[in-house]
């Protein structure tokens, strides 16, 4: 009941931060109850058909982190903890608020579904999809209640993890007893390298020389490669750990070479925020070297290449969620320096100074992940050609 009041008074921008995870958790739910449908007509190839449906829900469960995390309601302010709203209680108040906002766009994914199946008659377009959806087949109400609840659930947890009170060290960004430190680098660039080139190799291998053996994707008729999903998988997890350090990286790109106040202030930003805007940064060049490779391979074969819509909407989740990620971390991060930014306008900095410091650090943000991005999709698209 408190997160539902909280969400009453909350700016527009954020109700709609948490819209947009509705309709993400329910393009996901429809996949989910796709893929159900499919099961009851084909029982063998049901559970590929689920592990593609994974991508997309681990997407949109990122996604409702992000958003958990921008959201006001839930960071500690004075006087909270005096009626019993400490940290704890604040990730508790995050996590439920996720598990609605995902549990709404789940019901709405049922509803549409037993519409589109016919189920539900008396609206515009009911039973428009009865052959895609298997329509002449029962659906089994508990297998469906069980596949919606995933997403609400894992999404829940992880917000509630990611929020939870932690300790702080000397030296970590918010670190109020040392704020003379400079931040230290992120470390997790020697395991993310590592994971990158482990995932390009499983993919090389598991391709190799078995054509034969395919993980069909929702709504092709055909298939795709097998080690596709699980070398893309531990890409993504690379990319993702080494995300920070090459934030970080860049950040101290811009300071090479006698920077002047435009570069220098770039840079320290851009590492002091590397950890906040590395792994979403990391998880969208996988995204995209995935997409890069996806073209390029089906770019050498010729002939129509049919998909259905329901790879549409896989790929749309897979797609929009990462970046809108981003653009969340993005926004949490302006929100973090606000006070920096204040103190600097009170001091009499240019407002076009602080421009050219948010186009350096976009500049220098290109500049080192767009090669490795082009990179990493032309080694992904070698042994699937």
């Amino acid at each position: 009941m408190l997160a539902l009041r909280l969400a009453r008074g909350t700016h527009p921008l954020v109700l709609l931060r948490r819209l947009l995870v509705s309709a993400a958790s329910a393009g996901v739910g429809f996949l989910l109850l796709c893929t159900l449908g499919y099961a009851v007509g084909h029982p063998g190839a049901s559970v590929l058909r689920l592990l593609w449906c994974a991508v997309p829900l681990a997407a949109t469960a990122h996604f409702a982190v992000a958003v958990a995390r921008t959201d006001p309601s839930t960071r500690p302010r004075a006087g909270l903890s005096a009626v019993g709203l400490g940290p704890a209680r604040l990730a508790a108040i995050a996590a439920v608020s996720t598990a609605v906002s995902c549990t709404l766009g789940s019901a709405v994914a049922l509803l549409v579904y037993l519409h589109l199946r016919g189920d539900i008659t008396g609206l515009p377009f009911d039973g428009e999809a009865a052959g895609l959806l298997a329509a002449d087949q029962p659906m089994p109400l508990a297998g469906a209640l069980t596949l919606l609840a995933i997403l609400p659930v894992t999404a829940s947890v992880a917000a509630g993890l990611a929020l939870r009170p932690r300790t702080l060290r000397p030296g970590d960004v918010s670190d109020p007893v040392h704020p003379e430190e400079p931040v230290p680098a992120p470390s997790g660039l020697p395991w993310g390298f590592a994971l990158v080139a482990a995932g390009l190799a499983f993919q090389t291998y598991v391709n190799r020389g078995r054509p034969g053996s395919a993980l069909p994707m929702p709504g092709h008729p055909e298939g795709s490669p097998a080690g596709v999903l699980g070398g893309w998988a531990l890409t993504a997890i690379g990319l993702a750990l080494a995300g920070p350090a090459l934030a970080h990286f860049s950040g101290r790109l811009l300071q090479l070479a006698r920077p002047g106040a435009a570069r220098l202030l770039a840079g320290r930003v851009l590492m002091a925020e590397a950890r906040r805007i590395g792994r979403p940064l990391g998880v969208v060049c996988a995204v995209a070297s995935g997409g890069i490779a996806a073209a390029t391979l089906y770019g050498y074969r010729a002939g129509p290449h049919p998909f259905g819509p329901l790879t549409g909407l896989g790929a749309a989740l897979v797609i929009s969620c990462p970046v809108a990620t981003l653009l969340t971390a993005a926004l949490e991060s302006r929100h973090a320096r606000a006070e920096t930014t204040q103190a600097l306008v009170e001091l009499g900095t240019p407002a076009a100074l602080l421009r050219a410091a948010a186009s350096l650090r976009a500049l220098a943000l290109l500049v080192v992940f767009t090669p490795l991005t082009v990179a990493i999709a032309e080694l992904a698209a070698l042994p699937l050609r």
